[in-house]
């Protein structure tokens, strides 16, 4: 192939093909499609905002309607940052869409991190900047990171039923370190309801990571619409 077939195939390159890479976990191919479509001048910004999110937001409704499973979340994800990876220099400097900041756990005595990785995916795949805790956080630990990184929300994980006693526990500590109005405050796992979460005094539910995608987002927008 000399070069003008080449650059012929490369113009035939579109978003499209990047959005399938990402839905299909294609990461091994997903750079190449990237370098390509910014080579035809499409912008990085516009790759990332109008391509890449929607992209993991397919894959997110894939995997809550049961048609996707962890390893294909995985898969996704790995495409969604091999895709990343060559758009940040692009960006470097320019003002993203970010959805928000948030805080992700694992409550106090469990050690379970599955589901909380997988909200991160999720999270990350939707513009939102996310600072991971870890595992078996206790209070004040909540406390200390709301005071350092000021997130808008909170993200509590819970696996096990006897560990979610410790919830009321973190509201508390917000509470009386006068922090409990200034972030929103999302419980999910297995064991968690609608009506756990109504019950401690928390601000959001979601059954899934998906869904917490989606719960976070609304939350937000709607946070910044009542300070405009």
């Amino acid at each position: 192939m000399d070069d003008t077939e080449k650059n012929k195939g490369e113009k035939m390159v579109n978003p499209e093909q990047i959005k399938q890479a990402v839905i299909k976990g294609k990461y091994k191919e997903i750079s190449k499609l990237v370098e390509n479509t910014l080579k035809n001048g499409v912008k990085a910004m516009n790759i990332l905002e109008e391509v890449l999110y929607p992209s993991m937001g397919t894959v997110g409704d894939k995997f809550s309607s049961g048609e996707y499973f962890i390893p294909d979340l995985i898969l996704a994800a790995k495409a969604m940052q091999a895709a990343m990876d060559i758009l940040k220099p692009y960006l470097v400097g320019k003002k993203t869409k970010q959805s928000g900041l948030v805080v992700m756990c694992t409550i106090e005595g469990d050690l379970h991190d599955v589901g909380k990785n997988l909200v991160n995916i999720m999270l990350e795949g939707s513009g939102f900047k996310v600072i991971d805790l870890g595992i078996d956080v206790k209070a004040q630990k909540f406390v200390e990171a709301v005071k350092k990184y000021k997130p808008q929300i909170l993200g509590i994980s819970g696996l096990l039923t006897t560990t979610l006693a410790n919830v009321p526990k973190v509201l508390e500590a917000l509470k009386k370190a006068g922090l409990r109005e200034k972030v929103l405050v999302g419980v999910g796992g297995a064991p968690v309801t609608q009506d756990f979460v109504n019950r401690v005094g928390a601000d959001l539910y979601a059954k899934d990571a998906n869904q917490a995608a989606k719960v976070f987002t609304k939350a937000i927008s709607k946070q910044r619409q009542s300070t405009q």
